[in-house]
């Protein structure tokens, strides 16, 4: 299979309009200045200064300490900032991922069952097993809630999943609506500690960030955006349909399955660290996919999910005074909105 061949299926231009460039400069200046200015937001006054010479201090040994100021900005934000980040990044690769091997527009951890069924593989571990071993029991529960919702969306579909775009996304909604519904049953047998803690975490939420704890949704974010990056070409080319790719000598069946299980590796880590934050997966691919049509941006997808996650835990920590809204409480709100707009663009094309 040429590279050039599966270029000219897809019909892919090459060619960058002006406008590009320009998004291009300013997610450059986002992607700069977003740490810095999203880590002085929060109760404590600390400004963009504030977190220049604690990051001067801490990485280069330059200036002098700033104290408790110094604490607050990178033992707690500066590791939620980059939690925040590295969850909308898995979340929007996988959402695009999702969409092109199923060819579903409407596709989405949240929507598809995966983030139901890790949610509820998490609840599991954490009412069940102890604090000893939560920190293997949480993400390996969470894989295998993700994994059996993937299976049972399969099976629901059957082989054709091309045609099979409504279906599957009622098939999605049905599971969701099963894992929590077990998921609600298995905290009204728990104890009301228990139960309070963990519905705030279903709900999303990164106040928990840790140096500590970034180090394994980073690795699995970043090994399975290679793995995905190996096989992009293979990837592009089941938008044509199954048909074409098995022209192409793409095992179609082997890839979409593969693809599928790494995109519940990858939102089983991220609910298991943050909880459930719905819609991210939705949202992101269509809009960079408007912002740069008849391409396949998987990274400029990953900068723009991990941004827009970032400025929305800065709104979900500074929208009430003295109190933190759970971050899946905003995106559910702005993809809910998102979806509806998507079936109505769909029903319009079909009219």
């Amino acid at each position: 299979m040429s590279n050039s061949a599966i270029g000219q299926v897809n019909g892919l231009t090459l060619q960058r309009r002006p406008i590009e460039y320009l998004l291009f400069g300013v997610l450059a200046l986002l992607t700069l200045s977003t740490p810095f200015a999203a880590t002085s937001f929060g109760a404590a006054s600390i400004s963009v200064i504030d977190v220049f010479s604690v990051l001067s201090h801490k990485l280069f040994n330059v200036g002098e300490s700033l104290g408790v100021r110094e604490r607050i900005i990178w033992e707690l934000r500066l590791p939620r900032v980059l939690l925040a980040f590295i969850a909308g990044a898995g979340l929007s690769i996988a959402g695009s991922v999702l969409q092109t091997v199923t060819r579903n527009p409407l596709a989405d951890p949240y929507l598809f069952g995966i983030s139901s069924g890790a949610s509820f593989g998490a609840v599991v571990a954490l009412t069940l097993f102890s604090q000893s071993i939560l920190w293997l029991s949480l993400p390996l529960g969470a894989f295998i809630g993700a994994s059996l919702s993937v299976v049972m969306v399969l099976a629901l579909c059957g082989r054709n999943l091309s045609t099979q775009v409504e279906r599957m996304l009622l098939s999605g909604v049905a599971i969701s609506f099963m894992f929590g519904a077990m998921a609600s049953l298995m905290l009204y047998f728990s104890s009301p500690q228990a139960a309070a803690s963990v519905l705030f975490w279903t709900l999303g939420s990164f106040a928990k960030a840790s140096w500590q704890g970034l180090w394994l949704p980073a690795s699995v974010v970043f090994i399975c955006t290679l793995i995905i990056l190996l096989y992009k070409r293979q990837i592009v080319a089941m938008r044509a349909g199954d048909e074409t790719a098995h022209t192409l000598g793409i095992d179609v069946a082997h890839l979409r399955l593969s693809m599928l299980l790494l995109c519940s590796l990858i939102t089983a880590i991220l609910v298991a660290n943050c909880g459930g934050i719905g819609f991210i997966g939705l949202m992101v691919p269509h809009t960079v996919r408007l912002l740069f049509p008849g391409r396949y941006p998987l990274l400029l997808t990953a900068l723009v999910g991990g941004l827009f996650m970032v400025w929305v835990d800065v709104l979900a920590r500074t929208l009430l005074s003295y109190q933190e809204l759970p971050v899946g409480i905003i995106t559910s709100v702005m993809g809910s909105i998102f979806f509806l707009f998507i079936l109505g663009s769909r029903g319009a094309k079909r009219i």
